[in-house]
């Protein structure tokens, strides 16, 4: 099995740049979208509901912003759009489907910056990954879970590639990554890492400008995060920076039976 996860940074947009036919290569059994942004009605037929695949969306509240997907090759068993806190549900960020007893959860975890970049968002960020950790921390009980999405933290110096300028900054702030710390602390593992320690120049970000795609000046900030049980079943984690039709490449799973 194979689950896979990407920031599309707009579904319509990435579309026009051949998302269908990465998606029916991907040899992937799960895949994860985030900022999708756009109501499931306003994308064309065949990316709403391409054949051979079952595509379940969570839209913001706001037109044109966030907004989550799954894509499966196999119908979800339950599908879950909401933690319980309207503040957070309206911006479309968290959707959660099962199979049987396995978890799946494609999440678009806030960036903390705000409007000004002056990191007003922080608290609400933090706020949003205590709802989403409390929920995942119950759903392992029945099953393994994997969380996967654009977590928009770097969690250590390897993790981005300029970390010394970026300390001050949103998504590599002491109390973000401290969260991500605290979720590995209770048993969560980052596949990637966990398959590729210590190895550099990893990035599933970057930014559209200045060279830095082409220069390899990115951050890692998504990932499929598993609990235990799921880890134990992960034979191959990656990154694909190749794909280029967002300005996230996707990221993913291999699975044992």
């Amino acid at each position: 099995m194979r689950i896979i996860s990407w920031n599309v940074n707009g579904l319509r947009a990435c579309a026009k740049k051949g998302f269908l036919d990465i998606l029916n290569a991907s040899d992937a059994d799960v895949v994860c979208l985030q900022e999708v942004r756009a109501f499931p009605e306003q994308l064309p037929d065949e990316v709403r509901q391409p054949p051979g695949w079952h595509a379940v969306f969570s839209p913001a509240q706001r037109p044109g912003y966030s907004g989550v997907a799954v894509y499966s090759r196999q119908a979800p068993s339950r599908v879950e759009t909401e933690l319980g806190d309207p503040s957070y549900d309206i911006e479309g960020r968290y959707l959660l489907v099962r199979f049987g007893r396995l978890s799946v959860a494609s999440i678009y975890f806030p960036k903390g910056s705000g409007k000004e970049r002056d990191n007003s968002r922080v608290p609400y960020k933090l706020g949003f990954y205590g709802e989403v950790f409390a929920r995942v921390q119950q759903l392992r009980r029945g099953g393994p879970v994997y969380v996967t999405g654009d977590y928009n933290t770097a969690h250590e110096d390897i993790d981005l590639a300029r970390p010394k300028t970026n300390r001050k900054s949103s998504g590599f702030l002491p109390e973000e990554r401290e969260e991500l710390s605290r979720w590995l602390a209770h048993g969560w593992v980052d596949t990637f890492r966990k398959q590729h320690p210590g190895e550099e120049g990893h990035y599933t970000w970057w930014r559209q400008f200045g060279g830095a795609r082409e220069n390899n000046v990115g951050w890692r900030i998504d990932y499929v995060l598993a609990s235990p049980s799921a880890a134990s079943r992960v034979s191959d984690a990656f990154i694909w920076p190749q794909i280029t039709a967002s300005d996230h490449c996707p990221v993913g799973v291999d699975i044992r039976d």
